[in-house]
């Protein structure tokens, strides 16, 4: 291999730098202009709230929107998170946030929202961990298309809102990295969702209590071989708990207070990790069975029946 010789070297200076700096002008206008794509979609979210908490003072459009107060970004100046919980915001949630194409966790917990929660954010391709919980959101959960791919969504908190209408059952078949959901809270209808079971291998809470569920205790909850908490408390449930249910042997947390439930108790000693335990208010028979000593784990349990009452509307 020849080298160049210190004249031939000082003959190529100006097409040399002249490429370096047009590769560095290139790459400072793409930081630029995706800096730009993000601070678009926090101002429009910004724009749909009446009341922001005081983030004007903050999210001002001269200044980097990495350094803005709830976000956090990535080195490669992507708004990663966007924390604003317990901030006094009040409107709707724009689903320009779904435009952050780098967008993991978003946490909008405990302000006063209203509006639905858009199906931008929950269809994601990014979004881990969606806490949209103590708000006032309305209307119901969207299903989304068979055609949707997989969805990397991890954990949905959506408790302690006004949601109403039927609880969707597809939504759940291209969640397939879900680990927790919590609906509870809302007034939702509909039966309990069994589908993150066979589609979400490594789901494992399912928090569904203060609700206006209805139906049976699905057998299909046995195929929940990871599930550690089951809480369907305060609904309208009735019928026999399936013997399938106590094939959950994962489970560590179990409630279904204040149901219709009804039969006996019998294989509730196959749960051998249970930690807590209620199945008061319902109308179950008989004693508590002697077996439920062998629940060495078991730290907390309610009381087997429940007072007369009248059923929930």
């Amino acid at each position: 291999m020849q080298l160049l010789s210190r004249s031939s070297w000082i003959r190529f200076p100006i097409p040399f730098f002249g490429l370096v700096i047009v590769l560095l002008v290139s790459l400072a206008s793409h930081t630029s202009s995706s800096t730009e794509h993000e601070k678009s979609s926090l101002l429009q979210f910004l724009a749909g709230l009446s009341r922001d908490g005081g983030l004007t003072v903050s999210w001002q459009h001269n200044t980097d929107c990495c350094t803005w107060k709830g976000i956090t970004c990535n080195q490669d100046r992507k708004v990663t998170d966007v924390l604003l919980a317990s901030q006094g915001l009040e409107g709707f949630i724009s689903p320009f946030l779904g435009n952050l194409t780098g967008l993991l966790h978003i946490n909008l917990s405990r302000n006063s929202l209203s509006g639905g929660l858009p199906l931008k954010l929950v269809s994601s391709s990014s979004i881990l961990v969606i806490d949209v919980s103590f708000n006032r959101l309305t209307g119901g959960l969207s299903e989304l298309p068979s055609s949707t791919p997989p969805q990397p969504l991890q954990v949905l908190n959506i408790s302690s809102n006004l949601f109403t209408g039927r609880f969707p059952s597809t939504i759940w078949e291209v969640m397939k990295s879900l680990v927790s959901l919590n609906a509870s809270t809302n007034s939702f209808t509909g039966q309990i969702p069994t589908t993150p079971c066979v589609t979400a291998p490594s789901f494992a809470v399912l928090e569904l209590s203060f609700n206006q569920l209805s139906g049976n205790i699905p057998q299909g909850l046995s195929n929940c071989s990871m599930l550690k908490l089951l809480s369907v408390g305060y609904n309208n449930l009735s019928g026999y708990l399936p013997d399938e249910l106590f094939n959950v042997s994962s489970l560590e947390h179990l409630s279904l207070h204040s149901n219709w439930l009804e039969g006996d108790l019998n294989g509730i000693s196959k749960l051998t990790n249970l930690v807590t335990l209620d199945l008061g208010g319902n109308e179950f028979i008989g004693n508590i069975p002697e077996s439920i000593g062998d629940l060495k784990r078991l730290e907390e349990q309610g009381q087997l029946h429940k007072p007369a009452q009248t059923k929930k509307k």
